[in-house]
């Protein structure tokens, strides 16, 4: 007999998350799913929001998206920075627009920060203001991140103890709470929002040997580097309005391509730094995912995914 809770769950909306690692191969499995399923994709990846930044983010290609049309792709300018929180909200559109139409939401992606904040809910965290991180970042080029940091100890010390001095990004976000609502990150955070309401079938992709995982990444480095992974880089850096210190610069790949570009190393040095941060990316998702809840686990090589799937809709 099913519970109470089953029985609501199965009177919610359905909905299909497929999560894993770069380089797992999500894509060319939520592809299929499409051409199986009444699905639409949503992307879920911090970094294929940001135009012209196709190249070194493996963003699916014409034919991909011809396939399977991708929303919350190229939606910002690389110098425009994104929060969890609007990612929550345009999410929540798209399911709801997707779902009025009688298809099946398919998010796909790996940064799973953003899938949290959809199972969890949110903190009331405010929207980002551009004045008041510039504001920051200027304090910064004059003192120095490790004077923001001993602010931010001041203010919030669990955020601090959380957060690196080397982590701009994260740093910025947490004064920026601080600065707006004159309430502390952990202090807001202590508060969420309602998880979404969609019956949610969650599903992994990964290979099952770490090491084939480690030369898919290496082997998918060298395919951007042959087909204009610097040329894109360049194109970035010569608009004369981007910096390393922007979320979207700060990306995996892009970051040591323009110190590469700047002269801080060589191209060999440059392509190790590069496999080495995804590979890191890699370890950090697997992290996240081993603690999941209610998570099915898919083989990048298996042939029967998609019956996996179809059996738990």
């Amino acid at each position: 007999m099913k519970t109470d809770k089953n029985q609501s769950e199965q009177a919610l909306p359905p909905a299909i998350f497929l999560m894993g690692p770069t380089a797992s191969g999500k894509t060319a499995l939520a592809i299929e799913l499409c051409e199986n399923l009444p699905c639409e994709i949503i992307s879920v990846d911090s970094a294929l929001i940001y135009r012209g930044m196709d190249i070194g983010t493996a963003k699916p290609n014409a034919e991909e998206l011809a396939r399977a049309p991708h929303q919350l792709i190229d939606i910002l300018d690389p110098a425009q920075s994104y929060s969890v929180a609007e990612f929550r909200k345009d999410a929540l559109l798209a399911m709801q627009d997707i779902t009025s139409r009688g298809k099946i939401p398919l998010l796909v992606g790996g940064t799973m920060m953003y899938y949290k904040a959809l199972v969890d809910g949110l903190s009331p965290l405010p929207e980002s203001d551009q004045s008041v991180r510039r504001g920051i970042e200027a304090k910064a080029e004059e003192n120095g991140w490790q004077a923001l940091h001993d602010e931010l100890a001041h203010v919030d010390p669990s955020s601090a103890k959380r957060i690196h001095p080397n982590d701009p990004q994260r740093l910025i976000r947490a004064l920026e709470v601080y600065q707006l609502t004159q309430r502390s990150m952990t202090d807001l955070m202590a508060t969420k929002s309602a998880p979404i309401p969609y019956n949610i079938k969650q599903f992994c992709i990964a290979p099952d040997d770490r090491k084939v995982l480690h030369q898919r990444i290496a082997q998918r480095f060298q395919i951007m580097v042959d087909t204009g992974f610097q040329e894109e880089v360049e194109m970035l850096k010569d608009r004369g309005d981007l910096h390393l210190n922007l979320p979207s610069i700060r990306c995996v790949g892009y970051r040591q391509m323009w110190q590469y570009l700047d002269g801080d190393f060589d191209f060999n040095e440059m392509r190790e730094k590069s496999i080495a941060a995804t590979r890191q990316l890699a370890k950090r998702q697997l992290t996240w995912l081993r603690g999941w809840k209610d998570l099915h686990m898919l083989e990048t090589f298996a042939s029967d995914n998609m019956s996996k799937v179809l059996k738990q809709r």
